[in-house]
């Protein structure tokens, strides 16, 4: 296990490599089959997460061991698709709109994405289309235009569109050599000051983030898949929304679990705020870069105003570089960053099995929050903690080598599987790109995936099943907002939970105020 895409994660952030022995792997050689290593990479993200819970609540329960931790590829790859295995009183979520889609222009494709009502409007009002135009409409006009024109048109209204890059492309623009030169989790440790010493834990389940306050200051897949894990793991979680920006319902329903969810005017409600980081343990902030710095909300501000802190950072295109403001989702990463041409090709674009970048980035990010913590126990200070979704996907395209940098590493995008880094063998199948407006537009877009690497890794057993029958990692239970069908957590140690104390309640309906506080 030395040498596996999960050992090299772990020293990453700081892991002491003797306690890797603890974790094992059950390996399903069907689970998020794809072109590129995707079950290797989110087998490392899950694996780094659960291994720095269980060393974190080793710590504070003072046990002599670690607890061993399990990695199973079919729980990692039912909650890579949560969203999909999702259903409220038997219905299942819309998870993209009609105009979040594939697009052929006149020399390519484009992606666009329009999920919320402020991105469509920005999109059709970039085109100089009306409110209510359809799909023909858009479809029509950009069939005249050449992509690279719609991704600046559209992203210079503040609305999201992308070209469809190869990986090669994507190493030289700008925006890709600057993300490669970074490493998958940036850490930094910003003064000596005391951090607050977390209480000594008992009991059972062990949650090894209970009485942390989280506030949580994210949307849509991967910063809540990050604050959800916390809150498995015993956090106060936190989350913070802009009432005039009401997040999805179907979203939230999937990733609120184990919060509790606020609304507030980070403007006229500056008390609020104040008294909500002063008694914060860890920030995690999803916006677009830049777009919080007006409320003190920027990662170096935060660490200034409340010392001690740990701040936990998300970008789709990392906090620097050309695009280092741009609005962007996992969708629009994987087609700038070559994995929309690779997981199909650049006639026919195609797609992950999983909003990959996604699901493995929250993971990756909370296991930064975690082992900061445990760092913070050991030396103190101020942390922070970065992760990219464009870092994560160049860590994919190059066969999850490269944390520290790529060093000019770019996949060869002729060698369908050539990045499986983990596991060894063979595995072929076909599907249609899962992450597009629709069924219809993904099979229409990406034709049929093969797919490559499978088998057993050093440290790991191999089960029979494909891993496509997900029923075992399902539950149910009753919500505030419905009877729900839900993804089990894949996050998994000895004596850790096994799933989350609460559901998720109806959007925007807690308190402002951290629990037990008048």
């Amino acid at each position: 296990m030395t040498h596996s895409p999960m050992a090299g994660v772990w020293e990453e952030l700081g892991g002491d490599p003797a306690l890797l022995h603890r974790v094992s792997t059950v390996v399903r050689p069907g689970a998020l089959e794809a072109r590129l290593p995707v079950r290797e990479l989110a087998r490392a993200c899950v694996g780094v997460c659960a291994l720095a819970g269980a060393e974190l609540g080793a710590r504070r329960a003072g046990l002599a061991e670690v607890p061993r931790v399990r990695v199973d590829d079919g729980a990692v790859a039912t909650a890579f698709v949560s969203e999909r295995h999702l259903l409220i009183d038997g219905r299942a979520p819309v998870t993209f709109a009609p105009l979040s889609r594939f697009w052929r222009t006149a020399d390519g494709w484009v992606r666009t994405h329009a999920n919320y009502p402020h991105h469509r409007a920005r999109l059709l009002g970039a085109l100089g289309l009306a409110d209510d135009a359809t799909v023909e409409d858009v479809a029509g006009l950009l069939a005249e235009r050449s992509a690279s024109e719609v991704e600046e048109t559209v992203n210079g209204a503040g609305g999201l569109a992308v070209a469809l890059r190869t990986a090669v492309e994507w190493a030289a623009h700008e925006q890709g050599i600057r993300v490669a030169g970074r490493p998958l989790v940036e850490r930094e440790r910003v003064d000596s000051v005391r951090a607050r010493v977390l209480a000594p834990l008992d009991g059972d389940p062990l949650l090894p983030a209970s009485g942390v306050r989280v506030l949580d200051l994210t949307r849509v897949i991967a910063g809540p898949v990050a604050t959800r894990t916390l809150a498995l793991l015993g956090a106060d979680v936190l989350r913070v929304d802009a009432p005039q920006l009401p997040e999805h319902s179907d979203a939230h329903a999937d990733t609120g679990f184990g919060k509790r969810s606020a609304t507030l005017d980070l403007a006229a409600d500056r008390r609020v705020l104040e008294d909500l980081l002063a008694a914060a343990d860890v920030v995690v902030t999803g916006y677009r870069p830049g777009s919080l710095d007006r409320f003190g909300l920027s990662p170096e501000a935060l660490a200034e105003r409340r010392p001690g802190l740990v701040v936990a950072q998300l970008s789709a295109w990392g906090a620097y570089g050309p695009w280092g403001e741009r609005r962007g989702f996992d969708s629009l990463v994987q087609v700038a960053t070559g994995i929309a041409a690779i997981e199909g090709s650049p006639e026919r674009p195609g797609a992950l099995p999983a909003q990959a970048l996604d699901h493995g980035t929250g993971y990756l990010l909370a296991a930064a929050v975690l082992r900061a913590l445990i760092e913070q126990g050991d030396e103190g200070g101020t942390r922070l903690v970065r992760a990219a979704l464009a870092r994560t996907a160049a860590w994919l395209v190059n066969g999850l080598n490269g944390l520290n940098g790529l060093n000019g590493l770019v996949h060869d995008e002729g060698a369908a599987g050539s990045g499986s880094a983990a596991d060894s063998g063979s595995a072929a199948g076909s599907g249609s790109a899962v992450d597009s407006g629709s069924a219809a537009d993904a099979r229409s877009a990406a034709g049929s995936r093969s797919a490559a690497g499978s088998g057993s890794a050093v440290g790991s057993s191999s089960a029979a099943d494909s891993g496509d029958e997900p029923g075992r990692w399902l539950a149910e239970r009753d919500s505030g907002i419905g009877r729900l069908r839900y993804a089990l957590p894949p996050v998994s140690f000895a004596g850790g939970p096994a799933d989350w104390a609460r559901p998720p309640g109806p959007w925007g309906t807690d308190p402002a105020r951290w629990a037990g506080q008048a």
